[in-house]
């Protein structure tokens, strides 16, 4: 794979090589068309946000000495490098990103990726009173039988909660339904620092009593069949779905599969309407 370097040396016969940084349109007019929109997003940084990213990576090179240096061959892998960090950053405040470089000092012994450095962002909550995804998630967890009813620590907290499903994060297990929201919440918490504005939930949501009347069905259901809450979770998963949807048809397929393969005498219903 070659360099930076490499890439902007010349070719045998003396001439530039082409290259994605290059000012001459080559190619058809669709794919320039692309180039100069990528290009643009790039050139649009904003000066604050440039010198946010020069102030973290003199940090780190303060930090880690030699072993930055070794990260980067030239001064063009350090300047493509910082833009990158720079689009992925530009929606945090000075005070956060050097929250996360002193939290970088303290746990890691060599520069972090923009990845990384991302997720400390997220777990020290960036110093704006959204907390970190584990304290959310547990938080999203205790209070989701009754979520309008809650002074929620933040409103991407509620949110997250809300758009990974309620009733997913009162029924099934952590492994399953962790990941869900960790996802539901980084995309809230992103639009958030964008300057989304969140309102807070409403009294009276019926999406919350209708994910309140499945779950206590679900409860009446595990206990007239004589299985655990978490196992009647999933293979009532298909009530969440549109009723005479394909999807729906889909997951109970699946679930009375699971029925058979697990030896279960019992019968599935088609609605929350069905005796238990």
């Amino acid at each position: 794979m070659k360099t930076p370097a490499e890439i902007l040396k010349k070719n045998e016969n003396g001439l530039q090589q082409p290259s994605w940084i290059s000012k001459t349109p080559t190619g058809n007019p669709e794919q320039n068309k692309e180039l100069r929109t990528q290009k643009q997003g790039v050139d649009t940084i904003g000066i604050e946000t440039k010198a946010m990213v020069n102030m973290i990576f003199a940090r780190f090179m303060a930090i880690y000495g030699h072993k930055f240096k070794s990260s980067f061959e030239t001064q063009d892998e350090i300047r493509i490098a910082k833009r990158e960090w720079a689009l992925s950053l530009a929606s945090f405040t000075e005070m956060q990103l050097v929250s996360a470089v002193d939290r970088c000092k303290e746990t890691l012994a060599w520069m972090p990726t923009i990845s990384e450095f991302l997720k400390i962002l997220e777990t020290i909550g960036a110093g704006d009173g959204i907390p970190g995804v584990r304290q959310a998630y547990m938080e999203a967890c205790r209070y989701a039988d009754h979520p309008t009813q809650h002074a929620w620590s933040h409103p991407v907290v509620y949110h997250a909660g809300r758009e990974a499903s309620w009733f997913r994060l009162r029924s099934e297990e952590e492994r399953a339904v962790y990941p869900v929201f960790s996802y539901h919440y980084e995309m809230v918490v992103r639009r958030f620092r964008q300057g989304e504005l969140l309102d807070q939930p409403h009294p009276q949501a019926i999406t919350d009593n209708r994910d309140a009347t499945l779950y206590q069905f679900i409860q009446r259901w595990s206990q007239s069949q004589s299985v655990s809450e978490e196992q009647a979770a999933s293979l009532l998963y298909y009530l969440t779905k549109p009723e005479g949807s394909r999807t729906r048809a889909t997951y109970k397929k699946k679930a009375e599969q699971k029925v058979r393969e697990a030896g279960l005498d019992i019968q599935l219903p088609d609605n929350i309407d069905s005796s238990v």
